[in-house]
């Protein structure tokens, strides 16, 4: 079953990034990625297409247009199912809390682990029967 993921991050390298990170996951139809800018525009995207169990939101802590907090909190109160992994700019404790307490099933510390992100999405994928 392929993953969906929906990426939250107004830094057009980071797209790149991610793109050239997990290319051997896309063409083998592993993943398939999905990329908005904003607060609003993961909002709307969510509304038009977040049934099901395989989709999977990664979210920047610097998100235009609403708070990173008050994304988080209202995709996991509207969304309660949905995996929700944030990066941050740094390990602050405080800031790692405070994203685990608001739902974030795991919080990442910039720069990305990719290794230990892939290990994250394929274990979900995995203990849930082939979705997330």
């Amino acid at each position: 079953m392929t993953v969906r993921i929906l990426v939250v991050d107004d830094e057009p390298d980071v797209e790149a990034l991610i793109r050239q990170k997990f290319r051997r996951e896309v063409r083998q139809g592993q993943y398939a990625l999905e990329f908005v800018l904003s607060g609003p525009a993961t909002l709307a995207a969510l509304h038009t297409d977040a049934d099901g169990p395989d989709l999977l939101l990664l979210s920047d802590i610097n998100v235009p247009g609403m708070s990173w907090l008050g994304l988080l909190q209202q995709v996991t109160s509207q969304w309660p199912e949905l995996p929700v992994i944030v990066f941050i700019s740094d390990d602050d404790p405080a800031t790692v809390r405070r994203a685990k307490e608001a739902g974030a099933h795991a919080v990442y510390a910039k720069p990305i682990d990719f290794v230990a992100l892939r290990a994250k999405i394929d274990r979900r994928q995995e203990t849930h029967g082939g979705g997330m």
